[in-house]
């Protein structure tokens, strides 16, 4: 479990409190409720998947991956299924689970159990924390308040407009932000590891990146839940949802491994229901 995660209401009161506009709030905070959804389903799928193969349903996984696409008629069981198996592991990281689940009821307005299905994926070893996921998603793109040529307040005529040559700063801005707030470098790294696909020390230098050399790919499952999760939404203006082909296409114009390693991790974490995402938050698909 990741340590010193900060409360739901911290978080909101620090988007409020970076943001220069309503617009401004309105576009990124919004954005943000999306991954945090999105990178909870992802986890919460996880840690079925692992649930049901340690209660060994089935010998055959491919056909216990199909089961575990749940019907709806079995979603009681499976949520009583998944949290007994955890709490067999460890009792603490079942109640992160009850955590996360009533700060996203509050956050989105609908019990996150109705919320549409991820399918496929892989179960992993260990179970995912997935109030870190969830808080992560809320808290990863924080710093794109500090990286915009147009803010969208009055003295920039309402205009909102981001700072495309800067715009990759955004990670780093974000994770000094919530390090001279006091966050916990186990809250940071969510905002510094999230770019892309995850940029190595080589990508940084033979794309010339404006970014201190080093390696930004996340450091724990839930990192590398939220980067994924940020790949299906857009904060362009209005926001969109993005297929998984969408999104493969544009990892492929920074190369073709960048594209494998996207759909690498599509198979690993499996796939949300995008167009069923997008009708739930109202925006449209790319």
């Amino acid at each position: 479990m990741l340590a010193n995660i900060p409360d739901f209401n911290t978080i909101e009161k620090l988007h409020r409190a970076a943001s220069p506009s309503e617009d401004a709030y309105n576009l990124i905070h919004c954005h943000c409720v999306v991954i945090a959804t999105i990178s909870w389903m992802l986890a919460r799928r996880q840690n079925q998947l692992l649930a049901f193969k340690q209660l060994n349903l089935s010998g055959d996984f491919g056909d216990f991956a199909d089961f575990a696409d749940f019907a709806d008629e079995s979603q009681a069981a499976v949520e009583q299924i998944m949290l007994r198996q955890m709490s067999k592991i460890n009792e603490d990281l079942k109640n992160r689970c009850d955590l996360a689940k009533s700060c996203l009821k509050e956050l989105i307005g609908i019990n996150p159990l109705e919320l549409p299905k991820v399918s496929g994926g892989i179960a992993p070893s260990d179970y995912v924390d997935e109030y870190a996921a969830f808080a992560g998603g809320l808290l990863h793109d924080i710093g794109t308040y500090f990286v915009l040529a147009k803010d969208g307040s009055k003295a920039a005529n309402g205009k909102l407009e981001f700072d495309g040559p800067n715009y990759i700063l955004h990670g780093l801005r974000g994770y000094r932000y919530l390090i001279e707030h006091g966050f916990s470098e186990d809250a940071a790294q969510f905002a510094r590891n999230h770019t892309g696909v995850g940029l190595t020390s080589e990508q940084v230098a033979l794309q010339n990146l404006p970014l201190p050399a080093g390696d930004y790919i996340p450091r724990t499952v839930e990192q590398e839940i939220v980067m994924v999760a940020d790949k299906y939404n857009s904060k362009s203006i209005p926001p969109r949802f993005l297929t998984v082909d969408t999104y493969k296409r544009k990892a492929a114009r920074f190369g073709e491994e960048n594209a494998k390693r996207w759909m690498c991790l599509v198979n690993k974490y499996g796939r949300p229901s995008v167009c069923k995402l997008a009708d739930l938050f109202g925006l449209k698909v790319d």
